[in-house]
């Protein structure tokens, strides 16, 4: 099994860097090295990757959600390599396990219970995007007991810092931001400039989202139960 970790690529250095630390981590866990390739922005690109290696191929979109590049571009490029065996599992989201790592980044940064939490994702004008990222904020408003607004960075209404202060106008004493975001980046950077009385790391090496990336891995070679 050769394991390939797919992300969107990013001119953001710690964006990089996170990406292969996130590999690196992983290998350990599987005990073998984890190749990455990008689907925009640099390189190399899926095809490139796949097309340089032989036997079965796994690729993990490193996603939030199953957008337009897992959906559409990373099938593409598949096809593009011409590799006879690939195997492509679910995006990192939404799932119990993200979840969890948010519930952990948001006691790590002071949440408390009764406190307003924001979901703050990238955004995307993808339906099917939108929907997933609506059932992680709905499981995330579960895990915490209390309701989750969802938010975006970028594409998408309302934009962070109207929600924070919607909250706030609302009678919220404290507003705190869950990123949704898997590195640092001008991103994160605008989840810090909302207003916010706190926000969460990005996600992306936190021990759970090793251990997501690695099982996605080893599930994807075991047989389908009858």
């Amino acid at each position: 099994m050769i394991p390939i970790l797919v992300a969107h690529g990013t001119r953001k250095a710690e964006g990089v860097a996170m990406v292969g630390d996130l590999a690196e981590r992983v290998g350990h866990t599987l005990g073998r090295h984890v190749r990455t390739a990008f689907v925009d922005v640099l390189g190399p690109s899926p095809a490139e990757v796949l097309g340089s290696v032989t036997g079965t191929a796994v690729v993990v979109p490193a996603f939030l959600a199953h957008g337009y590049h897992v959906r559409v571009d990373i099938p593409s490029f598949v096809t593009a390599s011409g590799h006879p065996d690939v195997i492509v599992t679910d995006a990192l989201g939404p799932s119990p396990q993200m979840v969890r790592v948010l519930t952990d980044r948001l006691v790590e940064c002071g949440w408390r219970v009764g406190d307003s939490v924001v979901m703050a994702a990238a955004g995307t004008s993808d339906l099917g995007a939108q929907r997933d990222l609506r059932i992680a904020a709905a499981m995330l408003s579960a895990a915490i007991g209390d309701r989750v607004e969802l938010a975006f960075a970028a594409t998408g209404e309302p934009k962070v810092a109207d929600a924070v202060a919607g909250l706030r106008a609302r009678g919220a004493r404290r507003v705190v931001v869950a990123s949704y975001l898997l590195a640092e980046g001008l991103f994160q950077e605008r989840l810090r400039a909302s207003g916010a009385d706190a926000v969460t790391a990005p996600l992306g090496l936190h021990p759970g989202v090793v251990r997501l990336v690695a099982s996605r891995f080893r599930r994807a070679r075991l047989p389908i139960a009858a």
